[in-house]
């Protein structure tokens, strides 16, 4: 794809997360890898209004080349992209449900969310659970690194998710499955649930990969 077109789909994909309430403000970025570096969605702007002539571009060791100034959570996606070589896109938000989950007491980090659904099995996977760090420490970036290699979809305490994908669709489209199980998992908060076995999870690994 060219990084025309790909510049393109990212203010298409960013502008149906805006619309749709999965992100507010200026809260949350995208990015998608380039052969000769990424693409950003820069600090401070809407998902719902970016412009494709000024989304970010890194170099592949992530310095500025171009484009308004980067977000601050550049790090975040940098960190994903070290850990995930065969990653194309990664995708952070402040999406609603995804938050409230991450400031729930007493979860376990290594399955924050259980396997409620197939298709958060298929989508999601292995959901990662790392505390709270303030929004731009570069500590985070360390905390980053040690999961990711295991896992492509990380939930930040007190913060949000972040996921990455083959591509910038795919990332979308696992973040999105993220919230909606999220929402689920809520709204069944104090009922006993029915979850896929380890045997059920282990079938749809084998038939859909993750």
């Amino acid at each position: 794809m060219s990084e025309t077109r790909l510049r393109d789909q990212i203010a298409e994909l960013g502008k149906s997360l805006f619309d749709r309430g999965l992100t507010s403000g200026s809260s949350g970025n995208l990015s998608a890898r380039l052969a000769d570096g990424y693409l950003l969605t820069p600090t401070n702007s809407c998902l719902g209004r970016l412009d494709p002539a000024r989304i970010t571009k890194l170099d592949v060791h992530g310095n500025y080349v171009s484009g308004d100034r980067p977000s601050k959570e550049a790090f975040l996606h940098l960190s994903m992209y070290d850990e995930r070589p065969s990653s194309g896109a990664v995708a952070h938000l402040h999406s609603t449900h995804a938050v409230a989950v991450s400031v729930l007491e007493g979860l376990d980090p290594d399955t924050p969310i259980p396997p409620i659904t197939a298709y958060y099995v298929m989508r999601v996977g292995r959901l990662a659970l790392l505390p709270y760090f303030p929004p731009g420490d570069l500590q985070l970036a360390g905390a980053v690194r040690e999961v990711a290699s295991k896992h492509h979809a990380i939930l930040l305490a007190n913060h949000g998710p972040v996921v990455a994908g083959a591509d910038i669709e795919a990332a979308v489209y696992a973040m999105e499955e993220l919230e909606e199980t999220a929402r689920i998992f809520l709204l069944l908060r104090g009922e006993k649930l029915r979850l896929l076995s380890q045997a059920d999870v282990a079938e749809l690994q084998r038939r859909f990969g993750g």
